[in-house]
């Protein structure tokens, strides 16, 4: 079951415009972001409790899917990434198809493995992770 209550749209009126898009075509339109595939991400906010909804670029093995923490190579993380800190439920929307899922942090190989995977969809990753002293976070979101 989905992430149940109260849904705040992003301050960014891009993410928030292309989530409505998705959300009102029912997944058959804007799950494309800037010419890649896109997800929409829902997390519940660490400090408020309501539902956020982000769209991403979809980086996905089967029915598991990777959720970077890149922000355009900002200096911090997205709000997102200390949502699935603080409580690793989360729902993803895939086209139509909405799934409950469990995220867990990456590190070391895995964490590898998964970025090779996002920066042949997204290769811009690779830019990002340069323009910043962090290091960006990456989600593995598996079915629950």
């Amino acid at each position: 079951m989905p992430l149940e209550g109260e849904y705040e749209p992003c301050t960014w009126d891009t993410a928030a415009d292309q989530v409505a898009r998705i959300e009102a075509s029912g997944g058959t339109e804007g799950t494309t972001m800037r010419g890649a595939p896109c997800i929409v991400l829902w997390t519940r906010g660490a400090r408020t409790g309501k539902i956020r909804k982000t769209p991403l670029i979809r980086v996905a093995d089967g029915s598991t899917y990777a959720a970077v923490g890149s922000m355009g190579g900002a200096p911090k993380d997205p709000s997102w990434v200390g949502n699935l800190r603080a409580d690793g439920r989360a729902t993803v929307q895939d086209g139509p198809a909405v799934l409950d899922v469990v995220a867990r942090e990456l590190t070391g190989e895995e964490k590898s493995t998964w970025w090779a995977r996002a920066t042949e969809v997204w290769p811009a990753y690779d830019e990002y992770q340069g323009r910043t002293e962090r290091s960006i976070p990456v989600f593995v979101l598996e079915p629950a």
